[in-house]
């Protein structure tokens, strides 16, 4: 097993359990907790408070411009593509055609290949080729494998992608274009991860399932930083975001608490309420809040024109419910002809093709402006996870008009 000592700025600390909060040593690769095989959380040392002058490098337009707060120990271990710091942007349209006073959408489209996946996968590999890694396996709806063969083709690392036979071709394609080994499996992303114990029952791959090692997290949980930096240290009033997995929702709000932690954010500040967006197809969060089930464990969802949100038992849904728990917030969820329908008006009137995900985000605000549970006069973010171009197989034909 690899073990490493600290040898650049980061102040990365330890790991704990998300679930029994036990510390496991953030110097050796780990996986699951061994107490509760449940996600490992990364800890920083945050007693000494950075102010964020001394802690970002402004010259660094990427998510790595905070290398204090991730848990990279060697620049030498670094693989990048220019993942991170990608716009803010207003829809003054929109707002005004809605009524809106402040309408804001942070567009992960622009990453490197195409979607916020990338900020994860970035973080993820660095750090598997940190600790002596030779290779990666993923269970993916699309966005993470094409992530992940990406970064593995980077880094020099094996790569396998395990994705649903249905998944749209441009997701496939390029995995092949990256050098992956690709598996296609009948069924939904749990079935893929079926498939991902079987091939890598050995354990000579690192399976970087979401939140089944502790650093995609880390990598999700920039876009906290960034929209916090982006808006001068102040915080929208509402966040919609779209939660298959979950690790983006989880990340944020872990970057939140860090910033309060080191004093970038005033320690009882009112923090954004993270709104959880699913797709009614395949909606577990939504049903586990409202109390029609214990847990996910045993839901059984459909396909989605959002193949991110086809996630039917996500691990981290304890985490996702104490997001929603402490922002006093909630989770929805979202039909397939809702999300095209949102994807037409953020394209007609804002020039934005985003990912069906990203239309799940405004036809959910619109909803809650409609039931009164959003307000006009609050400042409304949306994070759109993605880019419209590799869904056009699932959009194509059904939203003209």
């Amino acid at each position: 097993m690899t073990t490493l000592e600290t040898t650049t700025q980061s102040r990365l600390h330890a790991l704990h359990c998300a679930a029994c909060h036990a510390p496991h040593d953030a110097f050796t690769l780990q996986r699951l907790s061994d107490c509760c095989a449940q996600p490992l959380l990364a800890r920083y040392d945050l007693t000494a408070l950075l102010t964020p002058a001394e802690a970002i490098n402004p010259a660094d337009n990427s998510m790595w411009r905070y290398r204090a707060l991730l848990p990279l120990l060697d620049d030498a271990n670094l693989v990048t593509l220019g993942e991170g710091w990608t716009p803010l942007l207003p829809l003054p349209r929109l707002a005004a055609r809605h009524g809106l006073r402040s309408l804001l959408l942070k567009d992960e489209g622009q990453n490197p290949t195409g979607s916020f996946k990338a900020r994860g996968l970035s973080m993820a590999v660095s750090k598997a080729k940190e600790l002596g890694v030779t290779g990666c396996i993923i269970p993916t709806a699309g966005n993470a494998g094409v992530a992940l063969a990406a970064y593995c083709a980077r880094a020099g690392l094996r790569c396998v992608v395990v994705m649903p036979r249905h998944t749209p071709t441009a997701f496939k394609e390029e995995c092949y274009w990256y050098g992956a080994e690709v598996h296609l499996v009948d069924g939904l992303i749990n079935d893929c991860a079926a498939r991902v114990r079987e091939l890598n029952a050995a354990g000579e791959l690192l399976d970087v399932s979401t939140l089944k090692e502790p650093y995609r997290l880390e990598g999700k949980k920039t876009m906290g930083y960034e929209l916090a930096e982006q808006l001068n240290w102040t915080l929208p009033d509402v966040l919609l975001y779209p939660a298959g997995g979950g690790t983006g929702l989880i990340g944020i709000w872990k970057a939140l608490r860090e910033m309060q932690a080191l004093g970038w954010l005033p320690r009882h500040a009112k923090l954004p309420r993270m709104i959880a967006v699913q797709a009614a197809n395949c909606c577990p969060l939504v049903e586990t809040r409202a109390g029609r089930q214990p847990n996910c464990h045993a839901y059984v969802g459909q396909p989605s024109i959002a193949n991110g949100l086809a996630v039917p038992r996500p691990l981290g849904e304890p985490l996702m419910l104490d997001v929603l728990d402490e922002s006093h917030s909630l989770a929805l969820a979202i039909t397939d002809e809702q999300m095209l329908a949102g994807m037409r008006e953020l394209s007609h009137l804002e020039g934005l093709f985003v990912a069906p995900e990203g239309g799940a985000l405004w036809s959910a605000a619109l909803h809650l402006l409609h039931t009164g549970q959003i307000q006009p006069e609050e400042q409304i973010l949306l994070l759109n996870t993605g880019s419209a171009q590799k869904y056009l197989d699932n959009v194509l034909g059904r939203a003209n008009g």
